[in-house]
């Protein structure tokens, strides 16, 4: 059964590596951040249409592993609609999980798939890259994220 299920996850992982959702430009963009991880070489930018304080659109731009695509397209996917504070509280649920720090996170719906990221420490900045750039973007900073 554990074996089904990462097989599951994986092929969640690789299908938005493959087919990243939301992976455009947004020209009506009110919001955007950099970030980048220096260990692996990601870069992405996070771009928001942010009105009455939801997200009504989210889309990101840039280059990386699989991890880091994956996890910024699911990002983008689930924001849709969520107010700031719910995105915010959404990525604290999301970084406790492949951080370990959560014992049982919060539901986090697809974002499930990257739970075994915690098991390769390494991997984790891959797959928080987006979510830090994220937080930039909401607090409308100007300053490349960096996981350094």
């Amino acid at each position: 059964m554990i074996d089904d299920l990462r097989e599951l996850y994986q092929e969640v992982i690789f299908d938005h590596y493959r087919k990243p959702r939301n992976f455009r430009h947004m020209d009506d963009a009110n919001r955007q951040a950099q970030g980048y991880n220096p260990l692996c070489g990601d870069k992405v930018t996070v771009l928001l249409r942010l009105e009455d304080g939801l997200i009504r659109d989210a889309s990101f731009e840039g280059a990386g592993c699989a991890i880091s695509i994956a996890s910024a397209s699911l990002m983008t996917d689930i924001l849709k609609g969520k107010s700031e504070a719910e995105a915010l509280r959404l990525m604290d649920d999301f970084h406790g999980m492949v951080t370990g720090v959560a014992a049982s996170a919060a539901d986090v719906g697809k974002l499930r798939a990257l739970a075994g990221v915690r098991e390769f420490p390494q991997r984790v900045k891959c797959a928080t890259l987006a979510w830090h750039t994220l937080r930039a973007a909401l607090e409308n900073s100007q300053e490349t994220v960096t996981t350094e």
